[in-house]
């Protein structure tokens, strides 16, 4: 069985080819500009928003299975037009198709989203994330989408490397006491979504942790477990500036752990306080 995985070079991509490894699955790989590790997988260049590479990628590797894990942040051409694309051609094809999304659909205005809740989003990102998902359940009905939060692992997530940087004083900026997520473990989220993936199941599925906590107090667990001053790290309130966004968004994943053998650690086991 060889599954196809689609953002195979970035951060959840590199975790999903590392486990894919220590299982002896075959997998092969897309990169858009940064060649991920040779010996992880086989590698293709692929931009998906060209429809026709798209299918022509996935004809030629002739996958089990596509785990979309790309992030094109507000860019619509990528994060929605790019995963329409795929869902097209996985649909053409015949061929699963594991989705991720993120809880960035979400308004925030319910504070807790289960798998029942429809998109709201309020930023261009969440709209583009909810446009892709909605076109992926349509274009594939057998297909599971996966929303997301905060991910966090072995010190190399973007919310750990922010963490040490301002402790540092090497970068400009603050973490917000009252932007609210539930972070989860890449290795967990990896496992889950492999887990999704040799399945049949399809829907909605929620993959965060149990455990909501601010941005900041997140990056004053990291800095702990990591030994830094956690009286260095700048905090401040979202809702002073005019930066545009939900505040507290909490994915409920109950449903979904009930239905996995994956377990979905909360933060403060994954950080070593459990």
């Amino acid at each position: 069985m060889t599954v196809l995985i689609i953002g195979g070079s970035g951060f959840l991509g590199t975790e999903l080819l590392r486990k894919a490894r220590t299982k002896g699955w075959d997998t092969a790989a897309t990169f858009h500009s940064c060649l991920g590790d040779p010996a992880a997988a086989a590698w293709h260049q692929l931009d998906i928003r060209d429809p026709v590479r798209v299918e022509a990628v996935l004809t030629a590797v002739a996958p089990r299975a596509v785990i979309d894990v790309t992030s094109g942040g507000a860019d619509w051409k990528v994060t929605a037009d790019g995963s329409i694309h795929i869902g097209m051609a996985a649909a053409k094809l015949g061929i699963r198709l594991v989705h991720v999304s993120s809880d960035a659909v979400f308004s925030g205005s319910r504070v807790h989203y289960d798998e029942t809740c429809a998109p709201d989003p309020i930023t261009p990102y969440g709209a583009a994330k909810a446009a892709a998902e909605t076109a992926v359940r349509l274009l594939c009905p057998d297909a599971a989408v996966a929303r997301t939060s905060l991910i966090i692992g072995n010190a190399q997530s973007e919310h750990e490397r922010l963490v040490h940087a301002l402790i540092a004083g090497t970068r400009e900026g603050v973490l917000f006491t009252d932007d609210v997520r539930c972070p989860v473990h890449v290795e967990d989220l990896a496992a889950a979504l492999w887990e999704l993936t040799r399945s049949d199941a399809a829907g909605l599925f929620h993959l965060a942790g149990p455990d909501a906590l601010s941005r900041y107090d997140l990056g004053v667990h990291i800095a702990q477990r990591d030994g830094l001053d956690t009286s260095r790290l700048p905090s401040g309130r979202r809702a002073d500036t005019r930066l545009p966004g939900p505040l507290d968004v909490r994915l409920d994943s109950h449903a979904t752990q009930h239905r996995l053998s994956t377990r979905l650690r909360g933060v403060r086991e994954f950080l070593g306080e459990g």
